[in-house]
């Protein structure tokens, strides 16, 4: 089916000379509006007004110019259907074959600062969306052309059909089309909601709507026989994001360890470093200094931190890089919010290394949502420690007979934010502030005391024992004292809490409760 009328109104005007051109080549005549009309007209391309399709003049100021059964009618009549041929020729409307239009700049305008209500409204497009979505419901005989990406591939199946396009192609467009009216309804009535303040009655969502375009294929999924891609959120940007400057392509695990690093980070405020291995910590720390940082949490379990993945929350300076291949023959991926040139030209000499840059460490999003079998899962995102640190000592409650002095508790707060961070069932054994034996996702804690024992060694004695849920058994403490552990923050709540303070104070170990636990799965 030839193309031989087309409507032109576009907001982004990017790469649109060509493509009319090419349609005019073939002598498909073009109606504009507004903006798009002067800018063809500009290029000396003929063109003629929606005014003289319509016999209607543009009104209110341009709120309204493609409203009209003219325009309409010659879009969504079936040309299959003699009847409606019939009634369209009765009414003077001629057949449009071709929309291409996109859409008011609503996303650009709200991401202003300071934009008012009003002037977000008036960037809401209607004859745009109207026009996408009934050309993209006629697709069997109307071509719609949303994206000015799509504007190279269309000229060049414009050229092969002569001044045609073919049905498989028309379809394509038509789909993509909807799905993005479709975000760009959903993005109004997101900053519509947010504005007025709907539904912000202290309650989760009751409608969690969101939409998330492919923006990457990963080299695979957990495994190399699976497909795997990265799909990130349309319209509003995510608070989080990452660019990589060197690597191999990132794998589905590689983003989950990335972001279980990123989450470990984020507890802390003042210098820390982890390494992640297989979506867990194999070694935390914090110190005044970065550099100390670094060399603790690697040597919190050299071992286990081969081949995973490093990541600092300060700037990633030219002595730390060279740091960090002094304590780590290999790992796969540095992770940090910048990078100084010379850091770069340090770790780029390991051409297979992935170097991550973080933006938004500390931009929390408000829910984890996770997609179950049954549905989607939200949560509300369980906030970082230090937000509310101050009150978290005042409120520790000291249970046993044994306390640590004021100037540990510091040590103490540490062990329970890298507990936080850890699969469950977590249990972290902490010096200072340097972790040294990490036990997680067993399906008995009193295993995750035994692993973190036997990986801190003889590190264990003295230790500080955090553990994110409760104790349900005093064993857990019979082996922690064995081990040598002198003092232990765990959330309490357990039926058999007084049986596990009576065995602390027999041992001589010291126990806080926190009254909030931190379950990880």
């Amino acid at each position: 089916m030839k193309i031989k009328r087309a409507i032109v109104s576009v907001s982004d005007k990017t790469g649109l000379i060509p493509l009319v051109k090419e349609l005019k080549r073939f002598k498909v005549e073009i109606f504009s509006t507004g903006g798009t009309l002067a800018l063809l007209k500009k290029n000396k391309i003929a063109v003629r007004s929606i005014t003289e399709l319509t016999g209607f003049p543009e009104i209110l100021e341009g709120r309204v110019k493609t409203l009209h059964p003219k325009v309409h009618g010659g879009l969504l009549f079936l040309r299959s259907s003699k009847t409606q041929a019939l009634e369209a020729k009765k009414h003077g409307i001629l057949p449009i074959d071709m929309v291409i239009v996109n859409l008011y700049p609503f996303r650009e305008t709200i991401q202003k600062p300071g934009v008012s209500l009003k002037e977000a409204v008036e960037q809401i497009d209607i004859g745009g969306p109207s026009m996408l979505r009934s050309a993209s419901k006629n697709f069997e005989s109307v071509a719609v052309v949303s994206d000015p990406k799509d504007y190279q591939a269309v000229i060049e199946a414009f050229k092969k059909g002569k001044g045609s396009l073919s049905t498989e192609l028309r379809r394509s467009l038509a789909v993509k089309a909807f799905r993005h009216t479709s975000a760009y309804d959903r993005e109004i009535s997101r900053y519509l909601s947010n504005q007025l303040k709907l539904g912000q009655d202290g309650e989760l969502p009751a409608v969690f709507d969101e939409v998330f375009e492919r923006s990457e294929i990963l080299r695979y999924g957990e495994n190399p026989h699976q497909r795997a891609a990265l799909y990130k959120r349309t319209g509003e940007p995510s608070r989080f994001s990452f660019q990589q400057f060197q690597g191999k392509e990132l794998s589905y695990n590689n983003i989950i360890d990335l972001e279980s690093a990123v989450d470990v980070l984020r507890e802390f405020k003042e210098p820390a470093a982890c390494v992640i291995k297989h979506n867990n910590p194999s070694g935390i720390s914090a110190d005044p200094k970065i550099s100390v940082a670094l060399a603790q949490a690697i040597e919190g379990d050299p071992l286990s931190a081969f081949g995973g993945i490093v990541g600092i929350n300060e700037t990633c300076d030219a002595h730390l890089a060279q740091l960090v291949f002094e304590k780590l023959p290999f790992f796969e991926v540095m992770i940090a919010p910048q990078y100084t040139k010379e850091a770069l030209e340090i770790l780029k000499s390991r051409k297979n290394l992935r170097i991550i840059q973080i933006q938004g460490l500390y931009d929390i999003e408000p829910y984890d949502f996770r997609v179950a079998k049954s549905g989607l899962m939200l949560q509300d995102r369980d906030r970082p420690i230090w937000e509310h640190e101050a009150k978290l000592k005042k409120s520790l409650r000291w249970v046993t007979e044994k306390k640590l002095e004021a100037k540990e508790v510091d040590d103490l707060i540490f062990a329970w934010k890298c507990a936080k961070v850890v699969r469950s069932n977590a249990i972290v054994l902490t010096k200072g502030k340097q972790t040294v034996g990490i036990g997680c996702g067993q399906m008995s804690r009193v295993d995750s005391v035994k692993l973190a024992c036997m990986k801190a060694g003889e590190r264990t004695k003295g230790t500080i024992l955090a553990s994110d849920g409760f104790f349900p058994m005093a064993d857990n403490i019979e082996v922690a004292h064995g081990y040598g552990i002198r003092a232990i923050i765990q959330p309490g709540g357990s039926i058999r809490d007084q049986e596990v303070i009576d065995t602390c104070n027999n041992l001589g170990i010291a126990m806080a409760l926190t009254g909030e636990r931190h379950f990880r799965h």
